[in-house]
């Protein structure tokens, strides 16, 4: 069936936050997304170009040109198809249970969409399932956040809550947080639980939040004293921050 006009302009309105946050909406773009996250989720819409189609037969999809495929599209390069879900409800009581015993990432005002798309992605091939991210965080529903996951968005759990209000509500708990002032990651005691905080790409962790931080951690440049790159980018620097903690597991 085609699409039709009235249900185009009704979709391509999902492009703004307010709108998908109103009508409880959020979108997957491009084949590799589409297919790892059908099956997820609520399905409300799957729209499509006849090409795509063609070669992946669905009964239920809409048949969009590219040219409307672009007018519902929040990405640079429209994609064949586009998949629209309701947004999951989340039980927090379920996402805390069973917290002291993991590893639970936190990102203090990750802004950038595709910084936090790909922490998300980082996460899910370390097995880190939970992430809480402060109110200022990117939106997990952009398209540009669903897309960058790479199909992750179905296995990792992401609370927008107050950090500093969580942290507290474990005092037995390591947080862990890396801080140019922090201690050489790789001579560091680690651990399998605990949160790992990741901060701001411009301002870094918080202020509030550092006083939080027990254990400051640094990933050191190398060699040591040479001049490097002024920093690192926030998603490198959680695969880094990561990799290294289930290093330690093995």
């Amino acid at each position: 069936m085609k699409i039709s006009k009235t249900k185009l302009q009704s979709l391509a309105r999902l492009k703004q936050k307010k709108q998908r946050d109103a009508e409880g909406l959020f979108c997957a773009e491009g084949a590799k997304c589409v297919v790892d996250t059908l099956g997820h989720f609520d399905l409300y819409y799957l729209v499509a170009t006849p090409r795509w189609l063609s070669e992946n037969p669905r009964s239920e999809a809409l048949e969009a040109s590219p040219a409307e495929m672009a007018r519902l599209s929040g990405l640079s390069t429209p994609a064949d198809v586009i998949a629209y879900y309701r947004k999951p409800e989340l039980d927090r009581a379920e996402w805390e249970s069973g917290i002291c015993s993991r590893l639970t990432l936190l990102l203090d005002g990750v802004q950038d969409p595709g910084n936090l798309g790909t922490i998300i992605r980082v996460a899910d091939w370390f097995g880190v399932r939970h992430i809480a991210a402060s109110h200022d965080t990117a939106d997990l529903f952009n398209a540009k956040t669903v897309q960058a996951t790479m199909g992750a968005i179905s296995r990792v759990s992401l609370l927008y809550t107050d950090l500093g209000a969580l942290v507290g509500k474990y005092p037995q708990l390591r947080v862990f947080g890396t801080l140019l002032e922090g201690e050489n990651i790789y001579s560091q005691p680690l651990a399998a639980n605990g949160f790992i905080v990741m901060g701001n790409e411009g301002k870094g962790i918080s202020a509030d939040l550092r006083r939080l931080v027990t254990d400051p951690l640094l990933i050191p440049s190398y060699p040591p004293g040479e001049p490097t790159s002024e920093s690192l980018n926030v998603s490198m620097a959680t695969g880094i921050t990561l990799s290294e903690f289930r290093r330690r597991q093995f």
